[in-house]
This record gives C-alpha cells, sequence and structure tokens, in this order.
C-alpha cells in the first residue's frame, strides 16, 4: 500500500486508492536510476503510523498530497536529486528531498514560500530570469515548471509521516521511579549522628563517617604524619608540592591552628584556581579545536579557560558561575568588565566536538544541540539526558519529550563556535566569521576607508569568481599560462586570494575583540520532536521546558521572546533542585578522597552507583546552599576534618571487609595527575614559571584543518615542551596533545570527564626514564645540587629527598644511593674517555648527548596579532589537496651534561622522579 493511500486512509476522506492505482498515474521515470529514486522516496515515507504529524495545514486536501505525489515529486527526483538529496549532496546547502530543506532553504535562502511562487527562489531558478539557473544543464520545459508553481500556490503541501498520540511520553514507570530513585528526591533535613564515648569526631562530617565505620565494625587508623599531609593538601589544594622551609615548619609546628593557617593559603593562592579551575574544564570537555574527522582550531577557547581559573580564585558562587555559562549573555551586569565576563563564559555551550565535515546543515545543528543539552545535563545534573534523543531513556525517568523541550531551548541558541559544516572542504571553507560573539568593535581607532576597502574587494572577488565561472570547464580554461598552469586553475586561485583579503578585511576577529559562546536566535520557537533522532523526520512540536528529575511549585516558566536558557540557568541552581547541589558536592569529594560518596560522579541515575553516607551527602549539599555555594568553604570544611587527615595506612582486617575503602576507615593514596606529574618536576628544579601567559599557543593557529603530522601539530608540541608555564596553560588542540600530559590518563576531552582514568602501563615508565623533558630537568637539578652549599654527598642526598619527596632518606637509602653515584660516576668517566681520543676537548668541557624525538626550533608566528589565526598567504590556501601532506622528520634534541659527576647525579634524580614516592600521595 501507498504512502498516500495510508494518508487517506488515516485522514478518514473516505477514498481509497491502491499503490498500484497510485504508481500508474506517476509519470513513468526515464531511467533506471530514476525509478530507484522515486520507489526509494515513497518507500522512505512509508512508516506505520497513527497521528499527523508536520506540515499538514487545515487548508490542504488529499487532492493536494495527491497532486505532489504524481507531478512534483517526480520531477524532483528527476532534475534535483542528483545534486540535493540526502543520498547524494547538498549542493549550496539545499536539500529538495525534505520539506524542511526545501522551506529552510540554502546558502541563499528559503528555496520555497508557500503560496507564493513569485517569492520562491526555486520558481526563480527553473525559470531561468536570474543568475541563478536550475537546473544547470538545460531549461525545464514550460509545463514542469508550471507545475512547481501551481504546487507552490497550493501552499506546497508535502505528505509527512504520521505518529502515535503516545509517541516520546515515557515510560509506564516512570512516575514510580521519579518517586523513589535517591537522587531525585529533594534534599532532606539531617542532623549528624550522635557517637557515644568518641573523641575522635570533631566535626559533624566525622560523625556520618564515623557512624558508617561502626555499622560495618571498622575503626579510622591513625592520623596521617605531617610531611604526608602537607604534601597530600598542597597538592589536592594547589596541584604543586610545598616547599622545603613550609614543609620543616609545619614538621616542627603540626597544630591544627597551624594546619589551618596553611590551608587558607592554599586557598588564597592564585595556584588554587589552577588546579580546581582544572578538575571543571574536565568536566565542561575543553579543547582548543574541534576534533572528530576535520580538525579546526579554535583560537579563542583560552579565554574560557581563563574565565574558569579565575572564577575559582575569586570564589564565584557556584550557582552564579553555572548561570554564567549557560546563560551569560542574558544576565543584568553592572560593569563592561562584568558583560565581557559574562559572554566568555558561554563559550562552555560552544567548545564541544564539532564535526565539520557534516554534508548537512540540520544535522550539524541538531548534533551541536545534542553535545550541548549532554555536557549541560551531565556535568550540572549527573543524567545521560542524551540518551532520550531517539527514544524513551532506557533506564531514568527521561522521556523523548522532555529531550526535546531541552533542545527547543538550545535550537532557539546560535551556538558560536566560529565554525561551520562543509563535507570535503578545505583551506577557510570551516570558518564562519558570523558564529563568533563579539566583545567589541575595535580594537583601535576605525579605518575611516574601511567601507570602501570592503566594497572594493567585494567587487574584486565577484569579477574572479565570474572570470573562473567562465573558463571551467572550457577548451579556454584547459590551455596552459605563462607558468604551465591551466588556465581554469590560476582563475580559481586568484579567486581564493582575493576571497582570503576580504575574509581579512571583514573578520571581526581581526577587526575587534571576539570570543567563542552562544546568544538568542533571531528565531525563537519550540521545535519538534524527531522521529528515531533523525534531524530531518520531525514529529510532534514540544514546547521548551525542563526536565520533571527536579520540579517544585513556582519553578521558572520560559519566557516567550526568549530562548529559555536564563529561565533553564535559574531551574538548574535554584537550592530547590537537590540534584544540582548534590553533584557539586559529590565532585569536590571525589577530589579530596580519591572516591565520590556517589562513585560514579557522571551518573546518577538507575546505572549509576548508591551514596556510601547518603545522609553526609546531604548534609553537605544543605551546608553548601546555606553557605551562598562557596566551593572553597566547603573544600576548607572539608579538609579539614579527620576524616581527611588520616593516613594511608592498611589494616589487613579492614582490606578484607572493606577492600574498596567505600568507608573511609583510611585515606586512600592517589597518583599525581599528569599535570601534577610535570609542574611538580618543574617547580622541584626550581624552573616553574607561575605567571599566566597572555594567550594560547593555539591562538596563532590559522583556523583551517590541523593535520597530526603536519607543521601546525609539531609547532604545538615544541611550544608544549619548551614551556615552564603551568601544564593547565600548554596548548590542547585535540588530537595532539602534549606528550606529558598524554602518557598519564588525561582527560577525554570529547565528553564529560568527573573522573578520569587511571591506568599503569609500561609507556609511563618509559616516558619517566627516557623523555627529554625528564632528563633535562633531571640534569637541572643535578647541576643545582652540585654547584650549591651542601658540600658533601650525603647532604646533598638528604636535599634532593626533601625537595623531590617531601621526606628524609632512610640511613639505608643514603647508602644505597652514596654507592651507585660512585660506580655511575666512574663507569661515565670511563664512556667519556673512550669517546674523546684524539679530541681537543678536555673532560670537563666534554658532553654526554642524549637523542630525542623533539625539534628544537622556535614556535612560527602564525599571524602576528590577528586572533583568528588567519594571514594573508594562509587565508589564500582553500582546498585542502593543495596542502603539503609529506611527514615532517624526526629531529633529534640534545641534552647537555658537562662532566661524569654530573651525569651520576642526573641519573639518581631522575630516580627519584620515576619512584613510587614522586608519583603516588601518602
Amino acid at each position: 500500500m501507498s504512502f498516500f493511500t495510508k494518508c487517506l486512509t488515516v485522514l478518514a476522506v473516505g477514498m481509497a486508492a491502491s499503490g498500484e492505482h497510485l504508481q500508474a498515474q506517476v509519470k513513468t521515470p526515464a531511467t533506471a536510476e530514476e525509478s530507484r529514486q522515486v520507489v526509494s522516496a515513497q518507500n522512505s515515507l512509508n512508516t506505520r503510523s497513527v497521528v499527523v504529524s508536520g506540515s499538514l495545514q487545515d487548508s490542504q486536501l488529499p487532492a493536494d498530497f495527491e497532486f505532489f505525489e504524481k507531478k512534483v515529486r517526480p520531477i524532483l527526483v528527476a532534475h534535483c536529486y542528483t545534486c540535493h538529496s540526502a543520498d547524494n549532496k547538498a549542493a549550496g546547502g539545499l536539500r529538495v528531498d525534505d520539506y524542511q530543506g526545501l522551506r529552510n532553504g540554502g546558502n541563499r535562502g528559503s528555496a520555497v514560500v508557500p503560496h507564493q511562487p513569485e517569492e520562491s527562489l526555486l520558481v526563480q531558478a527553473v525559470r531561468y530570469t536570474g543568475k541563478l539557473k536550475m537546473p544547470p544543464e538545460e531549461k525545464l520545459p514550460d509545463e514542469k515548471i508550471q507545475i512547481l508553481e501551481d504546487w507552490i500556490r497550493r501552499g506546497a503541501p508535502w505528505p509527512r509521516v504520521e505518529v502515535s498520540h503516545e509517541i516520546g511520553k515515557g515510560s509506564s514507570d516512570y512516575q514510580e521511579l521519579l518517586a523513589s530513585h535517591w537522587a531525585w528526591q529533594p534534599l532532606k533535613a539531617v542532623t549528624p549522628p550522635v557517637i557515644q564515648d568518641s573523641n575522635w569526631a570533631t566535626d559533624p562530617i566525622d560523625q556520618f563517617v564515623l557512624a558508617k565505620l561502626n555499622d560495618h565494625n571498622l575503626s579510622p587508623v591513625s592520623d596521617a604524619d605531617p610531611a604526608s599531609l602537607l604534601r597530600r593538601v598542597a597538592f589536592d589544594l594547589t596541584g604543586l608540592p610545598p616547599g622545603d622551609e613550609q614543609l620543616r615548619a609545619f614538621e616542627a609546628n603540626p597544630s591544627t591552628e597551624n594546619y589551618a593557617q596553611l590551608v587558607d593559603g592554599f586557598l588564597a593562592s592564585p595556584a588554587f584556581g589552577e588546579k580546581w579551575g582544572r578538575h571543571w574544564l574536565d568536566v565542561s570537555r575543553f579543547g582548543e579545536s574541534t576534533g572528530s574527522a576535520r580538525n579546526i582550531p579554535y583560537p579563542q577557547a583560552y579565554k574560557y579557560r581563563n574565565y574558569v581559573i579565575d572564577a575559582f580564585n575569586k570564589d564565584k558562587p557556584f550557582d552564579r558561575f553555572i548561570a554564567e555559562q549557560v546563560a551569560g549573555d542574558l544576565l543584568p551586569y553592572s560593569s563592561e568588565s562584568e558583560r565581557i565576563e559574562n559572554l566568555v563564559a558561554t563559550g562552555f555551550l560552544a567548545l564541544g566536538v564539532k564535526d565539520v565535515n557534516q554534508r548537512f546543515k540540520v544535522r550539524f545543528v541538531m548534533d551541536n544541540v545534542d553535545e550541548a543539552i549532554d555536557t549541560v545535563t551531565r556535568s550540572v545534573l549527573g543524567v545521560t539526558v542524551s540518551c532520550a534523543r531517539c527514544h524513551d531513556h532506557k533506564f531514568d525517568p527521561v522521556s523523548q519529550r522532555e529531550y526535546y523541550a531541552l533542545a527547543g531551548i538550545f535550537t532557539s541558541t546560535d551556538i558560536l563556535a566560529g565554525v561551520r559544516n562543509k563535507m570535503g572542504g578545505g583551506g577557510l571553507d570551516y570558518y564562519d566569521t558570523a558564529a563568533l560573539l563579539v566583545i567589541s568593535q575595535t580594537k583601535s581607532e576605525p579605518d575611516p576607508e574601511q567601507h570602501q576597502k570592503v566594497e572594493k574587494a567585494q567587487q574584486a572577488v565577484a569579477e574572479a569568481r565570474e572570470e573562473f565561472e567562465r573558463l571551467r570547464g572550457t577548451p579556454e580554461g584547459q590551455e596552459k599560462g605563462p607558468n604551465g598552469r591551466p588556465r581554469q586553475q590560476m582563475a580559481r586561485q586568484k579567486w581564493n586570494r582575493l576571497q582570503a583579503e576580504l575574509n581579512l578585511l571583514t573578520d571581526p576577529a581581526h577587526l575587534g575583540e571576539v570570543t567563542l559562546g552562544a546568544r538568542d536566535s533571531k528565531q525563537i520557537s519550540d521545535t519538534e520532536l524527531r522521529l528515531r533522532g533523525e534531524a530531518e523526520q520531525l514529529g510532534p512540536v514540544v514546547p521548551r521546558g525542563f526536565l520533571k528529575l527536579a520540579t517544585w511549585e513556582g519553578q521558572p516558566q520560559i519566557t516567550a521572546g526568549q530562548s529559555g536558557r536564563a529561565e533553564l540557568a535559574q531551574w538548574l541552581t535554584a537550592p530547590q533542585n537537590a540534584i544540582t547541589h548534590r553533584v557539586i558536592v559529590n565532585r569536590v569529594w571525589h577530589h579530596l578522597f580519591g572516591r565520590g560518596i556517589v562513585s560514579t560522579v557522571d551518573n546518577f541515575g538507575l546505572t549509576g552507583d548508591t551514596p556510601s553516607h547518603p545522609e553526609l551527602l546531604d548534609f553537605l549539599a544543605q551546608d553548601f546552599i546555606q553557605n551562598g555555594a562557596s566551593l572553597k568553604k566547603l573544600i576548607r570544611k572539608i579538609v579539614l576534618t579527620k576524616t581527611y587527615r588520616l593516613s594511608t595506612e592498611n589494616v589487613a582486617a579492614y582490606q578484607q571487609i572493606d577492600p574498596a575503602n567505600r568507608w573511609i576507615w583510611r585515606h586512600t593514596p592517589r597518583r599525581l595527575t599528569a599535570e601534577e606529574i610535570r609542574d611538580s618536576i618543574l617547580a622541584t628544579t626550581q624552573s616553574l614559571d607561575t605567571s599566566r601567559p597572555e594567550r594560547s599557543p593555539a591562538a596563532e593557529l590559522k583556523v583551517i584543518e590541523i593535520r597530526n603530522n603536519g607543521p601546525e601539530a609539531r609547532n604545538l608540541q615544541v611550544a608544549a615542551e619548551n614551556s615552564t608555564l603551568r601544564s593547565v596553560y600548554l596548548p590542547l588542540v585535540r588530537g595532539i596533545l602534549p606528550r606529558a600530559l598524554e602518557v598519564f590518563d588525561f582527560a577525554e576531552q570529547g565528553m564529560v570527564t568527573g573522573a578520569r582514568d587511571q591506568t599503569t602501563v609500561a609507556t609511563q615508565s618509559l616516558y619517566l626514564l627516557n623523555d627529554p623533558f625528564v632528563r633535562q630537568h633531571s640534569v637541572r637539578l643535578a647541576q643545582s645540587l652540585l654547584d650549591g652549599e651542601d658540600h658533601d654527598d650525603r647532604s646533598r642526598i638528604v636535599h634532593a629527598y626533601r625537595q623531590i619527596l617531601g621526606r628524609d632518606p632512610s640511613v639505608t637509602e643514603v647508602n644505597t644511593i652514596v654507592d651507585y653515584l660512585s660506580v655511575y660516576e666512574k663507569e661515565a668517566s670511563i664512556y667519556l674517555a673512550s669517546n674523546t681520543a684524539g679530541s681537543s676537548e678536555s673532560l670537563s668541557t666534554n658532553r654526554l648527548i642524549a637523542a630525542a624525538s623533539s625539534k628544537p626550533e622556535e614556535t612560527s608566528a602564525a599571524s602576528g596579532n590577528n586572533p583568528s589565526g588567519a594571514t594573508n598567504s594562509a587565508l589564500a590556501l582553500a582546498n585542502a589537496d593543495e596542502m603539503e601532506q609529506n611527514d615532517l622528520p624526526v629531529a633529534l634534541k640534545k641534552i647537555s651534561i658537562r662532566d661524569s659527576r654530573t651525569a651520576a647525579w642526573g641519573s639518581f634524580i631522575q630516580a627519584l622522579y620515576a619512584s613510587g614516592d614522586f608519583r603516588y600521595l601518602k
């Protein structure tokens, strides 16, 4: 049975037609391929259905749809599908096999204006009355043009897929789940349990923990020694080791008051924001490029990174922090700096992975909407809402309609990442200057001749394009020019160059200050449910709204004429929304104890873990709200507890009862993060630059595709290897991570990462034993020790231990190392002597050379002061095939070692960096 017959049956118009009858009346296709396309077009709509959904208007009759199927669709299939359909391509951004594709149109605007054929670009193109002539091979016969005009005059009727009344409304057990699952209940008023005969619990948090320990026949182990505790809290709060003087002072006076003063100092340090801001950058899937099939840089991304670090250092209330990231452009502001801060914050929505190689714009848009929904809901609510894009959530009570209620908010939002989609594009094809959030119009005095320059450049581009079109595919175009290249190719290159110059003149990143972020769209509306999640398959319209996981009387209602992001931010951060506050305090607990009260920090749903201490979780959430959503106050409260200050002592009996330390009878050891390992090596060798750079090396990149084996990738790696800044400031282009971060389980940059993976693999040890970064700084510290004030090797060994490991060595360790240094120095002397025979150089000036796969060259400045990274020469690249594809050769980096004694001490220092004592906190 044909789709048309089903439509008639469902609409109950008292009419019937068999599929054969309908097929007989459709114009017979001219070719087998045309026949296949007609059948495919009809079968694609043959979906079992109950209720009409989509573009059906009351004024349209069954006869209108019959007219479309018999007369109009065959014309589109025969003459338009080759260049404008899902099975082939969407030339000019236009699809004619989809109703929304025609209505939304391509790069030139809407192709069809219902009831107005004279205003429809489709009619203008087929009439051959203007510059645009379609189909390009020959004009349609007048009778076919008339059919298209009549169709549009009828309102452009288009049969739509029908769907059930119940689609996307959720499962019958959703209400029960909403009422029973712990995460979606309001916060409970909790009183700390009373512990009989215990002097250990000095804080309500300790009372909750001790009560659980008593329930499981466990007891807390002893307190951590002062050195271990100070090293732990210093890394947890700042990501850096304590200084030796600070360590000695605390060992001499490890009182609670002195400890609290040290904690306050760490919280007030700029290093705190760099450490804890990095935690949020993990959650916000921060990266400085699109990733995916075509990796396009985000030159403005560093501004969001800086915003996050500043927010943590200023202890911005968490509710305000979330509101700015979701709807900063819609929030009131009291100063120009606050306005800019609010705009930059919305980069949270824009910085995700984007498939710019997507063929169809509607899919690109809906994929980006899905990415924003996933990021917001998982980061703030700990719920995998994106699972409801194609169908009702299989586990959690999130219906497909709830998903599209949120989607309507983001389809009413312009997510501005500075990129567009284009399948098979090259050069600057993916750079969309209109998709940037303008902070200020000019950086300096405006050029009075700017308007004339733009007009002149536009005219030159138009003439060059016209010349290329004239030559394309002609004998004249194939003729060789003076340089031996076809004239057609030369014309295209001239067009590319002139277009590049025009882009530079009109690029807002060149003319003023811009950022990535979000703003309300010009078109604000609810959106349709997508059948099976397919962007083009529209179901019923779903009013914008929020999830049913958190509802209360008087919750925000979306204002007409606005996207709804402002109200979404209010709903997310309201004190009544228990989920948000449980999630954030659990994230803090995870970073301080190595495991959250809920171990699945990004998933509070039915497939996630249950809280080990549910009453403590609610107590912390309520306390967090009462203290103004201050993260610093929450962190301070936790690290001052006896629970946090426990040692890592392992008791065999307790290990049998609670091997995962779920009930917190001891402090779980943790490995340093990738950033902490690198920053500690720099800090302990007095090489760390604690200043903040003005920009990121990625800000100098051109907005063109980055090859993983190209010069841009090499320059980024070199910039990272040569940098002595904190690791949070290293370039983080997706797929081109600095080696020092990649090997130690850096965050997944494509999704919300509340808890990083922790692996133990051979490459980590190989890195610490062979990487030139580690070797270079080991030699640097060795030279410093040998040139320092210590007059004997034993004192130098103690100094090295305290500086790198934060403790004194044992007598056995000192004796072993003295023997090791003696043997190593002797062997190195023999090696040097054998390799300098006949050389005029003396032993003291000889150098041991280590080869490494990094290149000691300066990172090239790609664009001067141009924030978009777009230089004239680079802008001329418009075709990826014109780019050189050769891999760059592996270079050698030389590490200079002045003599055999320095070589021995460098080896010893490197062994300390590779030790478990250095890599793990107790």
